[in-house]
């Protein structure tokens, strides 16, 4: 067998690795919020629901405004403090999407959802970290307005993040929800899965959310069984990835296949199947003769199938 083509470098993971400091000591300090806000290098994020509001660029379009001209733009709905960047706040400011969406017409704006901004390379992936931390917190707080205890409104406290209820004194806090995604391997073959949201060339690594109760160990198991039938053993840990779509922790495993046989849940699935390293090498590189393919690099699941044909994961 020939040796298999070098993928070159690795790409960056995208979402992770933010250079902003949260400094949470920070957050019940209401002199520090209001010096920040009028401080003239503290920039913000301008989000609207799904869309992400940027200045349009040469060749990258910037994405922090600062807050005269966040403002500008539309009344916020919250204003979440996302932390310091060299000593210089950073905030996402929250405005209707019906506000963003007039933005779209208007010269000068790139208005655009935070995948495509991602997959496109349309900013500079240094701005992806702070956007998907503000965008999760104000798609948060844009559906927990009312107590779910009480039934009473909430007040944005804690720099945005924590609502109270001033009726029964509750205290509500933005959550995470997370989610295994894994590969399971059977020696020089993986199990890559089809959902039907996928576009029509990608397969993938299979996923879903870790239920109450569960071990990250055991949702890979029971998620691996459910959505292909293959009964897994030994797992491992790869990376963890912030995916705010809307506000999931992807957390990538590779899991050892004790069972060989595929029976897909074609209400989770549309296929499943085996594929081997040289046929998985063709999809990274864009390469493969049906034209298929696997997810781009700013999704974890491409980090986690390179590892593996990469040679670099080990049950022992």
């Amino acid at each position: 067998m020939s040796p298999r083509p070098g993928l070159g470098p690795k790409p960056h993971l995208g979402y992770t690795q933010s250079r902003i400091e949260r400094a949470a000591e920070r957050r019940s300090d209401d002199a520090a919020m209001s010096a920040f806000a009028a401080d003239a290098r503290t920039g913000a994020y301008v989000i609207g629901g799904e869309w992400i509001v940027t200045k349009k660029g040469i060749s990258l379009n910037d994405p922090l405004f600062a807050m005269a001209e966040a403002r500008a733009l539309g009344a916020s709905s919250e204003t979440i403090f996302l932390g310091l960047l060299d000593g210089a706040a950073r905030f996402g400011y929250g405005i209707a999407p019906a506000a963003a969406e007039v933005l779209k017409t208007r010269d000068g704006f790139l208005v655009t959802d935070l995948r495509s901004i991602a997959v496109q390379g349309l900013v500079d992936g240094a701005h992806l970290p702070p956007i998907a931390e503000a965008k999760a917190v104000l798609h948060w707080h844009a559906r927990h307005r009312f107590c779910p205890n009480c039934g009473a409104a909430t007040q944005v406290v804690q720099g945005g993040w924590r609502r109270d209820c001033a009726t029964c004194k509750a205290q509500h806090f933005p959550r995470t929800d997370p989610v295994v995604i894994m590969l399971a391997i059977d020696s020089e073959r993986c199990l890559l899965g089809r959902s039907p949201r996928f576009v029509p060339t990608m397969w993938s690594c299979l996923a879903g959310f870790v239920e109450p109760g569960e071990s990250i160990e055991d949702a890979v198991h029971r998620e691996t069984r459910e959505e292909a039938g293959i009964v897994c053993g030994r797992v491992v840990y790869f990376a963890s990835q912030p995916w705010p779509f809307p506000t999931s922790l992807m957390i990538g495993c590779h899991a050892e296949a004790l069972s060989r046989d595929i029976v897909v849940d074609r209400e989770e699935l549309e296929d499943a199947r085996w594929f081997g390293k040289d046929e998985v090498v063709a999809m990274l590189m864009r390469m493969h003769p049906q034209g298929l393919t696997t997810p781009p690099p700013v999704a974890i699941a491409h980090h986690i199938i390179r590892a593996w044909v990469e040679d670099e994961i080990s049950f022992d």
